[in-house]
């Protein structure tokens, strides 16, 4: 598959950044192709060699959609799957259920990896995922871990950077829109009568209470 030039940039600056920190983070919007430039990295990262590498996701929607993508980018490199209905590290590349891997018995079966790459990587701070990437850094400190995400900055204001001391790209909607892969917003407000109620309710974490709005 051909990438796009941005999509390539992203690439060679996210390589560059795991090569020299050994963990990266790349920001990129909805649209951009995050699951085309994961793929490119992991595929760059494990071709030619015996590199085990595990991507990781929060949904099964997400795992079947990384590992389709990631065949036709990577087209020479086996895959193998581990969620609620499989169970197997047989793949170069396995693409695997947080919710499944953070068992024990999935972490005990889990094979020592080179590579840990995690879809929706705002998700890392979760005691699932850190079961995840402290059994892969205790079976090999110097396994590298790449992160993809949309949206670095989580409402709870948790910070990313116990997993994450770098970002190695960050592609912007200024710049998928001016290269014409993106159309401008448009944004479109209908008053159904609730405005001035609405501006009275308290927000938390930049979303309303519920409990007031109720």
């Amino acid at each position: 598959m051909r990438l796009r030039p941005r999509q390539k940039v992203f690439v060679e600056r996210s390589l560059a950044a795991l090569s020299k920190h050994g963990n990266t983070l790349g920001v990129a919007p909805t649209g951009a192709g995050k699951t085309i430039m994961l793929s490119a990295v992991t595929g760059k990262l494990v071709e030619e060699t015996a590199a085990k590498a595990c991507v990781l996701a929060h949904r099964d929607e997400l795992t079947g959609q990384n590992r389709a993508k990631f065949g036709r980018v990577n087209p020479e490199v086996t895959t193998s799957v581990v969620d609620a209905g499989s169970k197997s590290w047989a793949g170069q590349v396995t693409f695997a259920m947080a919710p499944t891997l953070s068992r024990s018995a999935s972490l005990n079966a889990m094979p020592t990896l080179d590579l840990l790459v995690i879809d929706e990587a705002h998700h890392t701070v979760a005691d699932s995922y850190r079961r995840i990437i402290d059994r892969v850094r205790d079976a090999n400190p110097d396994a590298r871990i790449f992160g993809v995400t949309a949206t670095p900055n989580r409402g709870d204001r948790k910070g990313l950077r116990e997993v994450f001391d770098n970002v190695g790209d960050q592609v912007t909607l200024a710049e998928l829109i001016a290269s014409g892969h993106l159309v401008p917003p448009r944004t479109f407000v209908i008053d159904v009568g609730v405005q001035e109620k609405l501006r009275a309710v308290r927000k938390t974490a930049s979303d309303y209470d519920m409990g007031a709005v109720a």
